[in-house]
């Protein structure tokens, strides 16, 4: 693959050979984001999982303590009390049925999250087979399924990440924005990395935390030690 003459300069800054502490990799990524916009920083991690098990297949979501920097649009379906408390909290878009018609007859997707009640999963149903390639399905395991849409929208505004493990256990997350404060940044790592801590399977043996890399839209991955998160 032909890279760009900014990436291979980017990629120079970089030794490759090297994990860095967690402050000195979040610098490189800021220092070598080469795209003209205001780049994403996506942090990786590859865990000692074997995800064919059940209790070992990770899914939730989190408030990161600085956001992520990216604006959602929320779509929440409920009714009476819970929808007005929606929209109170900021939601874009709320309603019921009409919205599934919506979704359905239209194949509308102009957002970014849905928040649901219980009483409308039923209903969700019938275009479960649109909604989930795309990632859209409300779980109440990421809190997207709930009495609480409030806090839900609340929480989706303020920068709420969803994660899951892919079938070799990596989780991919955003973590913020390359103009963010490099302090914002290391806040952010830290506090997914705690959480994904914290939910590591009883029946994982061994090592957990087997790799850590962060990286900006467009720019090479920084390597980090992992010995430099407390495990």
């Amino acid at each position: 693959m032909k890279r760009s003459k900014k990436y291979v300069e980017a990629l120079n800054k970089i030794d490759k050979t090297k994990a860095y502490t967690l402050e000195e990799a979040i610098k490189l990524v800021k220092e070598t984001s080469i795209a003209k916009f205001d780049s994403s920083v996506e942090l990786a991690l590859r865990l000692n999982l074997d995800t064919k098990k059940a209790d070992q297949q990770l899914r939730g979501a989190v408030v990161l303590p600085n956001g992520t920097g990216k604006t959602k649009r929320v779509l929440v379906l409920a009714k009476g009390a819970q929808a007005e408390a929606a929209k109170a909290a900021g939601a874009d878009y709320v309603g019921d049925m009409d919205y599934i018609e919506k979704i359905e007859k239209e194949n509308w997707f102009e957002f970014d999250t849905m928040i649901a009640t219980p009483d409308m999963m039923p209903a969700l149903g019938k275009i479960g087979r649109v909604l989930g390639p795309k990632g859209l399905m409300p779980n109440p395991k990421t809190g997207t399924v709930t009495m609480d849409t409030k806090t839900a929208v609340e929480d989706v505004k303020k920068g709420r990440v969803e994660y899951r493990t892919d079938s070799y256990g990596n989780v991919h997350v955003l973590v913020g924005k390359s103009s963010f404060d490099a302090d914002k940044l290391v806040e952010n790592v830290k506090a997914f990395v705690s959480l994904i801590q914290k939910s590591k399977p009883a029946t994982v043996k061994g090592k957990y935390l087997l790799n850590v890399a962060v990286s900006s839209t467009m720019g090479p991955g920084v390597k980090i030690d992992v010995t430099d998160f407390d495990i």
